[in-house]
């Protein structure tokens, strides 16, 4: 429907805005002609026909209308009936599908309900039947929701899955705000429709008794706009009362909506219900331009992944709720411990919006407080905060009170919405009350709506009324004199913060001055602990400038030297305080110094178990590996195709041994001079630590022994290897060296499963796709081929019957390169005389994929 309720100025009677709520939506006497329907009295009886239902069963309306229905049906098709009937009464409405009602007509499914005391039979022919369960498809989506990290993900998640079971163009997540406008927050569409994704329509869109159907109907289908309807016999009289279609799933449109759906495009859709905690929270719309009609199994399931979808749904809104009331509680919690301690806080607005900021967005802050007034930021004036204290004293609210439109609480706030236009105020006093008010500027929004929501009217035989919009062009409004709106998550924060300070506040009073000494103790305390920390890491920076000059004999080898020491202790502290200050593997270290050297050929090998440095040893065995690593690269075995192994052997009671050994090196020579770095190698273990260092320069290579009391370390694994080669990063052909090798690149993906597409688009455009291209059957993939200019092509072997290997041939003749996808394993054999082809197995890694891209992209262009 498209109504609004602001209308252009006529002369003479207006239109009755109301006319478009009470249009009895539900007893058009007509349904679409897609189906057939029956109306059935206790006795079986037929009370009530379409005047189409020779299509379908063989026999005149008028011969059926006052007879019974089942001498003209077969037996099995009443005895299914009446099974189902029997539980009709607890789940409202049942389905039968591929019935047979009459020996050689086509099988239908039929749709059963109950409305008062009539029997409700809606039929329609079969169509061929999916290859797929409903249940498990629903359970299959409802699964890979739960995957979505963000709210806005799940809803784009949700478009494109219903799109692609649909077959519908158009699929839009319509979300409907506190006033009943409803915006377009999510849209999954096909090529060539015009996106929607942002507009708002205004909440006369739909009705308020449509809103009502909605709720007890969540699902609804328009199969063909443009087709006539088919009517109900007999007609309406003295004696047949007309018929209620609300759980009619054939139940015919209103000529108003056809009108608006034809000014929008739209040849047909449908629509599901979302609803949370009992309301109408918005619409799974779906358009289509040209007639569609879902087979009533698909249709069957997109209804049940729509009652899925909104329990989901609510689940997080419920669970986004319960954090925010965490962290509302835990926002109460400090306010009132500093408050507590220091009650002129409370006079201080500017404190408390910076306290405030990250839960409350605001502009700025007023506290009235004893018929005081403090301000901070952007607020009314004075005189104006202390009128709209009266005011909300007057009326009375025990809760906190939130708008966006000042002017509409206190009149003068019209002039001064530039400073202030929306307010959440919230009492912290009993009587009288006090408030502490957050402000908000007024915000200039432009509304982008699916066409001017102020409509044309329109001379009708009922009088004047408004016609649906004409057009759909984005339509802007300026929004003045409003603010941002709180939202209702804003409000449970607000209403954390009142609870706390009138309940709380007064049995913290007495306590404030132990807490004040209590929180001065543990802020000397940390204080006095980070000085201890600062001075010892700014005197070992020191040692390390001072010395490394020393033993420098030039400006590039100095920057050299204490680049590479400094670095060394970056990664240890990284290490350390990724463990939250808690023990780091002494693996690790050498990990860290190997891949900073970056060496090709390079190995070094650990043996024993796995070793765990306490924080304070950290820095020390940081610095000696650093320096070991480095000679080593620079000098020893490292340097020239050698070989380094660390053997390290724990002994209860006493600590940790370390074994460094060289071999495959050039020939050690001792050096003549003890430089900076065999200081640190040699002395900061037993000066640090207390244990002992020992370097040999033998002449095969450089042997070390290190011990590490046990009060520096923690043993785990005990006898486990833990390491059996530290390898550095190295320019191996099975690494990727682009992490996004699709870069910029459109990509046509042909896969016949749903989920498994999904999965691989998410995949694709993670690399670095620009555009990926769906195709689920090789007729689809080769018209997308031949109209559009593809950089890349992933293809599933066996699509549907077939396979792709034909389509193959032709992205390789046009040298586009591609890939194969299967889930047949390695032992897949491929047609005789086909080429050594790149196949990546299902279930999809995105490592696995990346890596068979980068070949693919290789092949092509050696």
């Amino acid at each position: 429907m498209s109504y609004e309720n602001s209308v252009p100025e006529t002369k003479g009677p207006g239109p009755d805005l109301t006319s478009c709520d009470r249009e009895p939506i539900t007893r058009h006497e007509r349904i679409q002609d897609f189906a057939f329907l029956i109306a059935l009295a206790n006795d079986w009886s037929v009370v009530r026909v379409s005047e189409n239902i020779e299509d379908f069963l063989k026999v005149k309306p008028e011969v059926l209308l006052g007879a019974r229905l089942d001498p003209f049906i077969s037996a099995v098709a009443v005895h299914d009936i009446r099974n189902r009937l029997s539980i009709l009464g607890t789940t409202g409405g049942e389905r039968l599908f591929g019935i047979k009602l009459v020996q050689g007509m086509p099988r239908v499914d039929l749709a059963i309900h109950f409305q008062d005391d009539l029997l409700i039979i809606e039929g329609e022919l079969s169509k061929k039947a999916e290859k797929m369960e409903a249940a498990s498809m629903v359970r299959a989506m409802a699964a890979r929701l739960t995957k979505a990290r963000s709210t806005a993900r799940f809803h784009s998640d949700a478009a494109r899955q219903v799109l692609a079971i649909t077959g519908f163009d158009r699929v839009m997540i319509y979300e409907f705000d506190s006033e009943g406008h409803g915006a377009v927050t999510a849209e999954a569409i096909r090529g060539g429709m015009e996106s929607f994704l942002g507009l708002r329509y205004p909440a006369s869109d739909i009705p308020s008794q449509a809103r009502a159907l909605y709720l007890r109907n969540p699902f609804r289908i328009i199969a063909d706009v443009g087709s006539p309807p088919v009517q109900l016999l007999p007609p309406v009289d003295a004696v047949t009362k007309s018929l209620d279609l609300s759980m009619a799933i054939s139940r015919s449109v209103s000529p108003v909506h056809i009108e608006y759906l034809k000014n929008m495009g739209v040849g047909a859709s449908l629509s599901i219900s979302i609803v949370v905690e009992e309301k109408l929270w918005g619409l799974i719309a779906c358009h289509s331009r040209d007639p569609r009609l879902p087979s009533f199994i698909m249709r069957t399931s997109a209804e049940l992944f729509g009652s899925m979808y909104s329990m989901m749904l609510e689940s997080r809104l419920r669970r986004g709720a319960g954090e925010d009331e965490q962290k509302a509680r835990s926002l109460a919690d400090r306010l009132i411990v500093m408050i507590a301690g220091d009650e002129t806080l409370l006079e201080n607005a500017g404190w408390l919006q910076d306290m405030t900021r990250d839960m409350i967005d605001c502009d700025g802050v007023g506290i009235y407080r004893a018929e005081h007034v403090h301000l901070h930021g952007s607020t009314p004036p004075e005189e104006q905060v202390i009128a709209l204290a009266h005011h909300l004293n007057a009326a009375s609210p025990s809760r906190v009170y939130t708008t966006d439109n000042l002017a509409s609480v206190h009149a003068p706030c019209a002039q001064t919405s530039h400073l202030a236009a929306g307010m959440l105020a919230i009492p912290i006093s009993r009587v009288p009350r006090d408030y502490i008010m957050l402000f908000r500027r007024e915000r200039l929004t432009e509304i982008k709506w699916g066409g001017d929501p102020t409509k044309m009217m329109e001379q009708s035989e009922d009088g004047l009324r408004l016609t649906p919009r004409k057009s759909f062009a984005a339509f802007s409004e300026l929004v003045r004199g409003r603010a941002a709106p709180f939202s209702g998550r804003e409000e449970r924060i607000g209403e954390a913060i009142r609870q706390a300070l009138i309940e709380v506040i007064l049995r913290f009073a007495n306590d404030a001055t132990e807490e004040r000494r209590r929180s001065t103790e543990r802020q000397e305390l940390l204080i006095a602990e980070l000085n201890h920390r600062v001075r010892n890491i700014l005197a070992l920076i020191r040692s390390l400038v001072t010395k490394t000059s020393q033993a420098s004999t030039d400006v590039s080898s100095y920057v050299e030297s204490l680049g590479g020491r400094v670095q060394a202790l970056a990664r240890a502290h990284d290490r350390v305080t990724k463990q939250s200050w808690g023990p780091t593997g002494l693996a690790g270290l050498f990990e860290d110094e190997i891949a900073a050297h970056d060496a090709t050929s390079r190995r070094l090998t650990l043996h024993g178990p796995e070793v765990q440095l306490h924080p304070q040893a950290i820095s020390t065995m940081a610095l000696v590996v650093h320096e070991l690593v480095t000679n080593s690269c620079k000098h020893g075995a490292l340097s020239a195709g050698g070989r380094v192994d660390v053997a390290v052997r724990a002994v209860d009671g006493e600590g940790v041994y370390i074994e460094w050994r060289e071999t495959g090196g050039p020939a050690v020579v001792a050096p003549t001079r003890r430089g900076f770095g065999s200081v640190i190698v040699e002395r900061t273990i037993p000066f640090d630590l207390q244990g002992t260092a020992e370097v040999r320069f033998l002449m095969p290579g450089v042997e070390a022994d290190f011990f590490i009391p046990d009060h520096h370390v923690f043993v785990s694994g005990k006898g486990a290897p833990f390491g059996t080669a530290i390898r550095p990063r190295s320019a191996s052909t099975d690494e990727i060296p682009s992490e996004q090798p699709l870069s910029a690149m459109n990509v046509l993906l042909l896969e016949d499963n749903m989920l498994i597409a999904l999965e691989a688009e998410d995949m694709l455009r993670e690399l670095g796709a620009a555009d990926v291209s769906v195709a689920s059957t090789i007729d689809e993939a080769s018209r997308y081929v031949a109209d559009e200019r593809f950089h890349f092509a992933m293809l599933d072997i066996n699509v549907g019957r077939g396979t792709s290997f034909d389509l193959a041939k032709k992205l390789e003749a046009a040298a586009i390169p591609f890939i194969f996808a299967t889930g047949y394993g390695d032992q897949f054999a491929f047609k005789a005389g086909a080429t050594q082809q790149i196949v990546i197995q299902k279930p999809y890694e995105r490592e696995h994929l990346a890596r068979a891209i980068h070949q693919a992209l290789q092949k092509v262009n050696s």
